[in-house]
């Protein structure tokens, strides 16, 4: 089901009309409302009335995470308080969080984003959408919520964690729709699993999982072990939360929503665009957002857009599936690593769960790879002579990929920390401030 025809199926001529008008007439509030902006654009020599299509984008200054994080908490607040209705704030463990405020018209549009995508698996009215995103400051639970209910679906605000009351309740209330990370939603297939839940049983049809990058051996294990339809929903605090983009029936990409973001690509290095189907930085500037309008946002994620129209009838740029971020990349001897290519390899092997924990470390002059994984229960036995069949081939499979040697332990099913919320896979224990 498509949600919003209009918009979503909109001739590229005409969207790129729309998003032009929109594009100069959120770079002028910037500029007339946030001292930020009219700074920026002044150390470049930009004026608004220079912008006047979405070919004139390449001339405004990026923002980063830094910056919204140097302005905590409104200094790129457009509006005044009394027009803001919800204030919400990053997942950062670290220094002072990235917040984002809304106005009544924003928390609209917000809605409107993450029904399109929930209409690509046919919910509407009587149907119940279990939120099993964390609810508070963090965007995905309120997020989900909201995008439900302008569908007219019934919301069960579960939040994240005690999972086996989520599993009783999916059970007992006939919830149609799973909203959650990828990584928690593996761990309610384990315990469905373990708990020998019939799967056919249940009403369970979709799951909507974003947050962090999964890869298609996940989505397949996903769909397999919860009998679904594993569709990706993109989104980030600094657009949104959830729903700046998600999948159609067709899982070959993730529509963004044009009339609201405009997306580009570029070099993460030289910051200038790819060409169209090249691998390089997300970068997202809101068209619309009133409380926080954010320009050139660089998102980190690495991704790629293909603008060819697609087989649900959508003429919406798709995203490619998010390789990685540019700030989570691993140089390991030199080498780069990205966390995602682990998974995608470990999907490969059926005597693997997807589960892993990687560690760097240095001693002396070199970096090591050690690398926690898990075999399934019935492949398991803590005798390592009865191990190494099992390590040997995805031994070589890593050293193919990554060109990198791992020190590969094989642990007890179930014992590698699961995750409620954003998985951790990386412990980088090298000390960085005392290199020369």
């Amino acid at each position: 089901m498509i949600h919003n025809p209009k918009m979503e199926c909109m001739p590229r001529e005409d969207m790129r009309r729309l998003q032009s008008q929109r594009l100069a007439a959120t770079v002028k509030r910037c500029y007339e409302t946030v001292p930020f902006y009219k700074r920026k654009m002044d150390e470049l020599g930009v004026k608004p009335e220079d912008i006047k299509s979405i070919d004139d984008v390449t001339k405004l200054p990026f923002t980063t995470k830094y910056d919204l994080r140097d302005e905590y908490p409104f200094g790129l607040q457009a509006v005044p308080m009394d027009q803001i209705r919800r204030i919400h704030a990053s997942s950062g463990t670290t220094g002072k969080p990235v917040v984002g405020t809304y106005t009544q018209a924003d928390l609209d549009m917000w809605a409107e984003c993450v029904a399109r995508v929930f209409a690509v698996g046919d919910i509407g009215p009587g149907d119940v959408v279990q939120v099993s995103y964390g609810y508070g400051l963090f965007t995905g639970g309120l997020g989900a919520h909201d995008g439900a209910a302008k569908l007219g679906a019934v919301q069960l605000p579960t939040s994240a964690g005690n999972s086996e009351k989520q599993i009783m309740m999916m059970q007992d209330i006939g919830t149609a729709a799973i909203c959650c990370t990828p990584s928690y939603a593996l761990h309610l297939a384990e315990l469905v699993e373990k708990n020998k839940v019939d799967v056919s049983k249940l009403k369970l049809r979709v799951g909507f999982f974003g947050a962090e990058p999964w890869t298609w051996g996940i989505r397949r294990e996903l769909e397999a072990k919860l009998h679904i339809k594993a569709i990706d929903i993109y989104g980030l605090t600094e657009m949104c939360g959830p729903g700046v983009g998600g999948e159609c029936q067709y899982q070959d990409g993730t529509h963004i929503w044009e009339d609201f973001f405009l997306p580009e690509i570029v070099d993460p290095e030289t910051l200038q665009p790819v060409a169209p189907g090249e691998v390089g930085e997300l970068v997202i500037t809101s068209l619309c957002k009133e409380a926080m309008p954010i320009l050139r946002y660089r998102t980190r994620d690495l991704s790629s857009l293909n603008y060819e129209p697609c087989r649900c009838g959508r003429t919406a740029v798709r995203l490619g599936k998010v390789l990685g971020r540019s700030d989570d990349m691993l140089i390991i001897r030199g080498v780069n690593v990205f966390p995602s290519q682990i998974e995608t390899v470990l999907t490969e092997f059926p005597a693997f769960t997807p589960q892993y924990f990687i560690t760097v470390d240095r001693k002396g002059n070199e970096d090591t790879f050690d690398l926690d994984v898990e075999l399934r229960e019935e492949f398991f036995s803590p005798n390592p002579g009865k191990q190494m069949p099992f390590i040997k081939p995805l031994y070589d499979r890593l050293v193919s990929l990554t060109g990198i040697k791992p020190n590969i332990h094989i642990q007890p099913p179930g014992t590698i920390q699961r995750s409620t919320g954003k998985a951790k896979h990386v412990n980088d224990k090298r000390d960085f401030s005392n290199w020369h």
